[in-house]
């Protein structure tokens, strides 16, 4: 077993009539979704891609998304996931960078016109040379292709995923993930999780499939050990709530923010009994989940909240809280099976060990990148003997587990998504009112951290206002990255060389 789509593959053959997939009122086995898959398959290799081919895809949490997904795994081709938030700007820069040349959108919605972003961005592309549209309800491009395709055989080391991810410096990168990386990130779930292949999980997806952590834990793993898929297209807790209920859901990972809306949610009217009865695992990632959040979730809802930690860079899953065991409230718990863990200094020598002794965690093993496309200075800098450096500071105790003390220089947590100034700060330079300009994370209640621009304006355009240049930045950017705060103001502390203090904001 070698390409990704052989997990499909696998359990198609031991279980056809099992449902993979609840979407509302329908319902997709394993052989459907298999069929479906292959016609995706038949239709990219009808126009020309293969192997080393890359292509786009951005869909919502819908059916359609492991359908093409699995559909270009199986071409041999590798899947370009893209966050359904990005306009045509960012869209057009993330299929070239890629080298994409074909590209899968779903069309959207009114508020979220993807087909209108895409069309324009596959348009304005150098690489890309065919767009795949499609929506519920409507004729879909593979619809006529034939359902029989036999999986493209590909090499461990090729590429399976490209996730776009961003640094603290620099514009948004792809990390290369091989086949091995991902399958075995996967795989390594059952020991994790406890996962028992004769009694299948029954999944809530409400992750977003195009992030790491909703492919791997929720989408792969779902289909890896036989479990079905129940997806929402959005989060929204009094749906998350009844689709549990309605689906027995046994397995469910979310941020931070969603375990609190889901005990914001419950009332007199929600059967928490059966949902504690039913519920088997519950995962938390992307940022620290707070302790009274832990304590109140295991109290109402039966089960211990496993967090772990990751990147897209390691595919994602690096460590996690023990399955059984009491949890160390706080720690990202140990490196998973097949990985190491350490805490190394700024020269890339090993911080001594020692409880409270503190460094930036690097990771070695299965689940570490090829490296960032094209990329090859980034991908020095990050990677060394095959350590990865993570950006993010930690301590270890003296029976191994890890804490977060502080994440990587500059970067932003909203809601689960990082956020990286410059990038921001970038576009806002290019306003003729911004003269400089700085942009930080600042506490929120609900998305943990919110963005805020600080600004010096042009003389000659005092008549923009804070206003103005957040609507201004909100239509370029995704909706998670603009600044919904603005403040002007005369200057900017700065250091001797030029550089702006932030710590100092």
């Amino acid at each position: 077993m070698t390409n990704l789509a052989a997990l499909l593959d696998a359990t198609v053959a031991q279980h056809p009539d099992r449902t993979a997939i609840v979407f509302g009122g329908s319902r997709l086995s394993y052989a459907q979704l298999d069929q479906a898959s292959n016609q995706v398959a038949n239709l990219l290799t009808a126009d020309g891609v293969g192997p080393g081919d890359k292509v786009a895809l951005s869909c919502p949490n819908l059916p359609h998304f492991p359908i093409v997904y699995f559909g270009i795994l199986k071409a041999g081709a590798t899947v370009v996931p893209l966050n359904v938030l990005l306009k045509a700007r960012e869209i057009a820069y993330h299929l070239d960078d890629a080298d994409a040349v074909a590209y899968f959108a779903f069309e959207g919605t009114a508020d979220l016109p993807i087909g209108e972003w895409a069309a324009q961005a596959s348009a304005d592309s150098r690489t890309c040379r065919r767009l795949f549209s499609f929506s519920p309800g409507a004729a879909l491009p593979w619809a006529d292709q034939s359902a029989d395709f036999e999986t493209v055989d590909v090499a461990d080391d090729d590429t399976a995923v490209i996730l776009y991810t961003s640094g603290t410096t620099g514009r948004p990168k792809g990390a290369e993930l091989r086949h091995r990386n991902m399958r075995d990130n996967v795989l390594v779930g059952q020991e994790i999780f406890a996962i028992d292949v004769a009694r299948p999980d029954t999944y809530l997806c409400v992750l977003p499939l195009f992030h790491s952590f909703g492919q791997t834990v929720v989408q792969n793993g779902a289909i890896a050990f036989g479990g079905t898929l129940v997806m929402l297209p959005r989060f929204e807790a009094q749906a998350a709530l009844g689709a549990m209920l309605d689906e027995t859901v046994t397995f469910f990972a979310g941020v931070p923010t969603m375990f609190w809306s889901l005990l914001g949610a419950l009332d007199d009217g929600v059967d928490v009994s059966t949902l504690a009865a039913n519920l088997r695992v519950a995962v938390s990632g992307g940022s620290a989940l707070p302790g009274e959040v832990h304590k109140d979730f295991r109290t109402r809802f039966g089960v211990t909240v496993l967090e772990g930690y990751g990147l897209s860079e390691t595919s994602p899953v690096a460590s996690f809280s023990v399955y059984g065991q009491e949890p160390r409230v706080g720690s990202i718990g140990l490196p998973i099976p097949g990985v190491e863990m350490k805490l190394m200094a700024r020269d890339w020598s090993d911080v001594p060990e020692g409880t409270d002794e503190v460094g930036e965690i690097a990771i070695k093993g299965h689940n570490v990148m090829k490296g960032y496309y094209g990329r090859p200075e980034a991908t020095a800098e990050a990677i060394q003997d095959g350590w990865f450096r993570t950006g993010d500071i930690a301590r270890k105790d003296a029976d191994g587990f890890f804490y977060i003390v502080d994440r990587a220089k500059d970067m932003i947590l909203r809601g689960g998504f990082n956020v990286y100034p410059r990038e921001i700060e970038e576009l806002l330079m290019t306003h003729p009112a911004v003269s400089l300009v700085a942009v930080i994370g600042v506490p929120h209640d609900s998305h943990g951290e919110e963005i805020k621009a600080v600004v010096v304006r042009n003389k000659d355009h005092d008549d923009v206002s804070e206003t103005d240049l957040a609507a201004w930045a909100k239509e370029r950017l995704a909706a998670y990255k603009y600044p919904r705060i603005v403040e002007f103001r005369d200057s900017l502390p700065l250091t001797a060389t030029g550089k702006i203090l932030k710590r100092e904001i």
